[in-house]
């Protein structure tokens, strides 16, 4: 029999009708991810004179901003309608997209990329929300892995649309938002269920913007320390401002009456240790990505389209071992799942340490390490973001996915800084050679990290998996 959802004011909805649409959406910021990845190397070739640590705002201004405003846009949607939250948010991406594709120079780029963000932070929890609360309790680990499969997918797509996108122009891997973000709308506001919201306070915007300044501050200090040095006034004033800040943000969060981050989340069922195994192992995914791209088009000297298709079967497997991962987990456990896919993923990065030389070499070297880290990334994104919301109450959904993800958020950005740390400025090819090898040992190592914390995580009782009716008309 087929869920319909409830709601106050609009017909009932086949649950699996609400999963394709809100997908469209994920689909939107995972490939937005993995195309402007790709594309960055082009960008830095147009706007002349731009150094990779100024260059590398246009990934992390997205990451922060993305982050902080996640909980906040997560809370609203409980709070009210994550219909209309997700509308909204997928308007604001589309007009970020359309503006990013006009921008002049990087600074225009970086602040446009922010207005992305903003659209981003509130389509992503109010997603998730609208699907968990259509679907029934029983159902919703598996829900939440082809949420983050379908995610998958948009990675899987990102690099070779990329390479063909920044074939033509680098500012198509924007405009490709556009036709898919007004289809989405489109939709949605025809089909999409209303479920009702909890009511209860405004989120705590005087903390998000505390958490976005504290980020922003510690990234500064990161990708400026090579060029400041690092005991540099500069440096050193960057990170006193982030310590700051970040004070002033568990300040407020411990006075708000609806908090960036709700105590009571970080007390469900194992919700605490996926926030820390999503933090570091998004911090290894983003060096990842952004070295791979980085290496291939300024070392090898490959176009866009080759780096893409070249990155391509690493993601392609990432849907595959999701779907699977739901086997494994009922036969050895959540924890050793997640342990499992951190292990994998650093045995990929020094695969590319030993494997990868100046000479170009894909099957000797670079497709090995991209298609063993795409076996880690398959087997811990969607394990423990399922087993990060398995024991949330239903009324939280939205919150408490907002908090998952501005955790992952939060790694990519920390990734990306330091990608930019670690490879510093060399000056010569083997110098060169050794400042990557040096990127992907700590990629591996942190990896590792993000797999230790996971292998925590414990199985749910078997009454958590049970319906509740009451939380679930709280719900909708």
């Amino acid at each position: 029999m087929n869920t319909v959802v409830p709601t106050t004011d609009r017909p009932a909805v086949d649950s699996r009708v609400v999963l394709a649409i809100v997908s469209i959406g994920v689909l939107l910021s995972s490939l937005d991810l993995f195309i402007v990845n790709v594309a960055l190397p082009d960008m830095g070739k147009d706007f002349a004179d731009t150094q990779l640590s100024g260059l590398s705002w246009v990934l992390n201004a997205y990451a922060i901003v993305f982050a902080a405003l996640l909980v906040p846009a997560g809370r609203l949607g409980d709070r009210g309608s994550n219909r209309t939250t997700f509308l909204i948010g997928l308007a604001v991406f589309v007009l970020g997209s359309g503006l990013c594709s006009a921008a002049w120079n990087v600074e225009s780029l970086v602040a446009f990329r922010v207005l992305q963000a903003v659209g981003g932070a509130m389509l992503t929890p109010s997603s998730l929300g609208l699907v968990l609360a259509a679907t029934p309790a029983e159902r919703r680990p598996m829900a939440v892995r082809l949420w983050v499969a379908f995610g998958g997918l948009g990675a899987a797509l990102g690099p070779v649309i990329g390479g063909l996108l920044v074939e033509i122009d680098w500012r198509w891997v924007f405009l490709v938002n556009v036709p898919i973000g007004l289809a989405a709308l489109t939709f949605g506001v025809r089909l999409l269920p209303c479920p009702r919201g909890d009511g209860g306070p405004l989120p705590d915007v005087f903390g998000a913007i505390m958490l976005i300044g504290a980020i922003g501050a510690f990234i500064l200090a990161l990708v400026k320390g090579e060029d400041w040095g690092w005991t540099s006034a500069g440096v050193l004033t960057s990170f006193a401002v982030a310590a700051v800040l970040a004070g002033a943000f568990a300040i407020s969060s411990a006075r708000h009456h609806s908090p960036v981050v709700d105590p009571a989340l970080l007390r469900a069922p194992n919700f605490a240790l996926m926030a820390g195994n999503s933090l570091f192992f998004q911090i290894a995914f983003a060096g990842m990505l952004l070295s791979v791209a980085l290496w291939a088009q300024n070392i090898w000297e490959w176009s866009a389209l080759r780096t893409g298709l070249a990155i391509a079967p690493g993601p392609l497997v990432v849907p595959v071992v999701a779907i699977l991962a739901g086997r494994l987990i009922s036969r050895i456990g959540a924890g050793p799942v997640i342990a499992a896919g951190g292990v994998t993923f650093a045995a990929g990065m020094v695969w590319w340490a030993t494997a990868i030389t100046l000479e170009p070499d894909y099957l000797g070297g670079l497709l090995g390490g991209m298609v063993v880290s795409g076996l880690g990334v398959g087997l811990t994104l969607p394990t423990a973001f399922a087993t990060g919301s398995a024991g949330l109450p239903p009324q939280r959904f939205a919150t408490g996915s907002a908090v998952l993800s501005m955790s992952r958020q939060i790694g990519l950005a920390v990734g990306v800084a330091v990608v930019v740390a670690t490879l510093g400025s060399p000056t010569g090819p083997q110098e060169t050679l050794d400042a990557f090898h040096r990127s992907w040992y700590v990629t591996a190592a942190v990896a590792l990290v993000a797999g230790l914390i996971g292998l925590a995580a414990r199985m749910p009782r078997p009454a958590a998996a049970q319906p509740n009716p009451a939380s679930d008309r709280a719900a909708v």
